[in-house]
């Protein structure tokens, strides 16, 4: 529940958000580092380096933003969309074994930012590993969830990705 409250609050002040509950398959990368994959993204008019995270496929209810997601839950075949949870406990890498969620915070450097994974699409990957269907997911680095701007070097920002992750995916601090 403390989670949820804490994205509540954050979004509380979001602008141009359509948000709602979806029901059914998502990836949930909170727990994930990101990749760049060399090309660019355009988020609401914006240009950001696209990046690449790995998540572990989910069912059940997610926090979606439609106005990304072109206005539905439903995912293309064969994809799924990484959404937001308040589970505490699911598949995190390398080994995707179930652990509990650890928030931590951080600050983004030139070497690494943060990472924006929600609601964005995502290609179901061909095979489980340990059991566990993932997906590579696309999005922007240092994009903030909250208002589509840029993150600059030095924000302090939080994830559930492992201390040290690169461009964790997550969320920045403070909300302006």
């Amino acid at each position: 529940m403390k989670y949820l409250l804490f994205f509540v609050m954050f979004v509380g002040s979001a602008q141009a958000m359509d948000l709602a509950i979806c029901n059914g398959q998502f990836a949930l990368c909170a727990a994930s580092s990101t990749t760049p994959t060399g090309k660019t993204i355009e988020v609401n008019g914006k240009k950001f380096a696209e990046g690449v995270a790995v998540c572990p496929i989910l069912t059940g209810k997610g926090i979606a933003d439609l106005s990304l997601m072109n206005g539905s839950c439903k995912a293309a075949p064969g994809k799924v969309w990484s959404l937001f949870s308040t589970v505490t406990s699911y598949p995190q890498a390398p080994d995707w074994a179930v652990k509990p969620m650890v928030v931590t915070k951080f600050v983004t450097t030139k070497e690494s930012g943060m990472s924006n994974m929600w609601s964005f699409s995502c290609e179901i990957q061909a095979k489980p590993v340990n059991g566990v269907r993932l997906a590579s997911c696309y999005g922007p680095i240092n994009e903030s969830p909250w208002n589509g701007d840029h993150v600059p070097v030095g924000t302090e920002s939080f994830s559930a990705a492992p201390p040290g992750a690169l461009n964790p995916v997550g969320g920045n601090f403070p909300i302006k």
